[in-house]
């Protein structure tokens, strides 16, 4: 599997667009770009079963799980909705992300 370029990044407010957690926002707390997925905070909760390990207690454990990564977009706060981003180039040359719909920066 090819690792692909992605639209979003680590710590970015994303918008589940597809599958049974649309249109819930949450923060990327991880990418996984080998698996083209990401890690949402909050969202794709699974139970797995963990065995005690030195200090670690056993028992029955939630976590987020991945999702693919074509599911989630960038989420602007000020147009409240998924958006696509282009980007800009400041005057003092640095490239920032840009909500195409309203130009506020991500």
């Amino acid at each position: 599997m090819q690792a692909i370029k992605s639209h979003v990044n680590k710590g970015d407010t994303v918008m589940v667009i597809a599958g049974k957690e649309k249109s819930k926002t949450g923060k990327v707390l991880q990418l996984l770009p080998k698996k083209q997925g990401v890690i949402v905070e909050g969202l794709n909760i699974v139970k797995r079963h963990v065995k005690a390990r030195g200090n670690e207690a056993g028992g029955i454990k939630e976590k987020e799980a991945r999702i693919h990564i074509s599911n989630v977009m960038p989420y602007c706060s000020k147009c409240a909705k998924p958006v696509r981003t282009s980007k800009k180039i400041l005057e003092n040359g640095e490239k920032q992300r840009v909500c195409i719909k309203c130009g506020n920066s991500l």
